[in-house]
C-alpha cells in the first residue's frame, strides 16, 4: 500500500509542477497524468492514498471528470492542497469523492499549491494570465548601446535560463519593434526540450510587421499570434492568416491596442503563463497598467552609461510613492550574471 501511495504521490506531484508551468490545455493533461498515476500504481491503488496539489475535476469536457477516475481506481483517500477555483469544480470534485465514501482532505500545503498554480488560478478567477516581465539588462538598466547592439548584454548561463523560462509558459509576447529590430525566432533551442517552445505573440497594431520575418514566416511550424488592433487592414489579415497566423483583435488604444483587451483574449485562448521579453514600450505600458505580476530581472555586470537605451521608459512619476511596488523574492548567481526575481505589490 505504502508503495502505491508513492506512485501516485510522485507521479501527480511531478504532473502538477509541469501543469503550473505549462497549463494551457488543464483538463485534458490533468486527467491524462491522473489516469497514468493510476495505471502505474494498478490495482495496488485501491484502498492508497492520492496527493494532489489541485482538487480533482468534477465536470465533463474534453475528458472524463478526474474525481471519476479516482473513485473508479478505488483510492480510500485524496489529499487535495487546494480547492479548484474553476466554478465548474470549486468544491464539487471533492464532494463527489466523500460521496463516492472516499476520505477527503484539503488545505494541506496550501499556499505552496496556490503560487505553483498561480496562472491557472489567474485566469480562472481574473480572466487574465499570470504575467511574468524578463529584462536582461547592464547593471545600469540598459538593453542595448546608443547604436542599437544587444547580442549579448547577458552571459550564455543566463541566455539557456531564459530558454528554460520559455519552456516554461504557455506564450512568450514582444513588440513590433522588438521583432522588427532583432527578428527572434522565441524559440526554445535547449536540448531535449526544442518541442516546448511557447506560443509566440507580437503586439502588431497595424500588422505593419513584414510577412518575411521570422516570426511570420514560421508560424506553421511554431503557433504565432499577433495582437492587433480592430481596424487593421483586412487584406493584412488574409495574408498573414494565409501564413498560418491566428490575428487576435483588439480595440484600438492611444498605444495602438488595449494591452490589457488583448491579455484577456490570450487567456481566453487558453494561455495562464505569459512571459513578455519586450520591449521598452510593452514592459512600460504593462507595468503602468499594473499588468505584470512577476519580474525576472537579468543583470549584467557591464555598464552603459546613460546613452544607452534603457529597459524601462519614462513612467512620468514625481514621487516615491507612486513608484510600483516590487518584492524580492530571490537573487541569485547565474554564470556571470545577476538573476533578482520579485512580485509586483499590486
Amino acid at each position: 500500500m505504502v508503495q502505491a501511495e508513492a506512485i501516485i504521490e510522485t507521479r501527480v506531484q511531478n504532473f502538477m509542477h509541469w501543469l503550473s508551468n505549462r497549463e494551457i490545455v488543464p483538463t485534458i493533461v490533468r486527467y491524462q497524468q491522473d489516469a497514468e498515476a493510476l495505471r502505474q500504481a494498478g490495482p495496488r491503488a485501491r484502498g492508497a492514498s492520492a496527493y494532489v496539489s489541485l482538487e480533482p475535476c468534477a465536470h465533463h469536457g474534453h475528458t472524463p471528470p478526474c474525481a471519476e477516475a479516482l473513485i473508479k481506481a478505488g483510492v480510500g483517500r485524496v489529499v487535495a492542497a487546494c480547492v479548484d477555483p474553476d466554478p465548474r469544480v470549486s468544491g464539487q470534485g471533492l464532494a463527489m469523492l466523500r460521496n463516492a465514501g472516499i476520505k477527503t482532505e484539503v488545505g494541506v500545503c496550501e499556499a505552496a499549491a496556490q503560487s505553483l498554480n498561480a496562472g491557472f488560478i489567474k485566469r480562472v478567477t481574473e480572466g487574465l494570465p499570470l504575467v511574468t516581465l524578463k529584462l536582461a539588462t547592464s547593471l545600469d538598466g540598459r538593453i542595448a548601446t546608443a547604436t542599437g547592439e544587444s547580442r549579448w548584454i547577458t552571459g550564455e548561463a543566463a541566455r539557456r535560463r531564459g530558454h528554460l523560462m520559455r519552456a516554461t509558459h504557455d506564450a512568450i509576447l514582444i513588440g513590433r519593434r522588438t521583432a522588427e529590430q532583432d527578428d527572434p525566432e522565441l524559440t526554445c533551442r535547449l536540448a531535449g526540450l526544442e518541442d516546448r517552445s511557447p506560443v509566440r505573440v507580437v503586439v502588431d497594431s497595424a500588422l505593419s510587421l513584414s510577412p518575411a520575418c521570422r516570426l511570420y514566416a514560421t508560424a506553421r511550424q511554431t503557433p504565432t499570434w499577433a495582437i492587433a488592433a480592430a481596424d487593421a487592414e483586412p487584406a493584412r489579415v488574409e495574408t498573414l492568416s494565409e501564413l498560418g497566423m491566428e490575428i487576435v483583435m483588439t480595440p484600438r488604444s492611444a498605444a495602438g491596442v488595449d494591452l490589457g483587451e488583448g491579455l484577456r483574449a490570450l487567456a481566453g485562448r487558453g494561455v495562464t503563463r505569459l512571459l513578455v521579453e519586450g520591449g521598452a514600450r510593452i514592459a512600460t505600458t504593462l507595468l503602468q497598467a499594473e499588468l505584470v505580476d512577476r519580474l525576472a530581472w537579468f543583470r549584467a555586470s557591464r555598464l552603459l552609461g546613460a546613452d544607452g537605451r534603457a529597459a524601462i521608459e519614462s513612467l512620468a512619476l514625481d514621487r516615491l510613492a507612486d513608484t510600483p511596488a516590487l518584492l524580492r523574492l530571490t537573487n541569485e548567481v547565474v554564470g556571470e550574471d545577476m538573476l533578482e526575481t520579485y512580485l509586483t505589490g499590486r
